[in-house]
């Protein structure tokens, strides 16, 4: 015998990352007063404009420079 199907309601609650980063943070800062954009130009000869899918240089590069920041992805010896 079939069960009735019970009413599902999903309660969703919107939250910006912003609000839980203080004003402070290193990271703020860096995106305060440094200027990423001269990278542009830098790695302009590495990119092609016509082919393949675009990217968005400035933030491949800040994922990089987050992880050095922060040791992310270093390989310690256990030996």
């Amino acid at each position: 015998m079939f069960k009735p199907r019970e009413s599902s309601q999903s309660e969703y609650e919107f939250v910006s990352i912003d609000e839980f980063v203080p004003d402070d943070h290193l990271l703020r800062l860096i995106d305060k007063y440094i200027d990423f954009s001269f990278l542009l130009e830098k790695v302009r000869p590495n990119y092609s404009d016509d082919n393949g899918r675009p990217s968005d240089r400035l933030i491949l590069f800040k994922m990089i420079f987050i992880g050095y920041l922060y040791g992310i992805g270093k390989v310690k010896s256990l030996i």
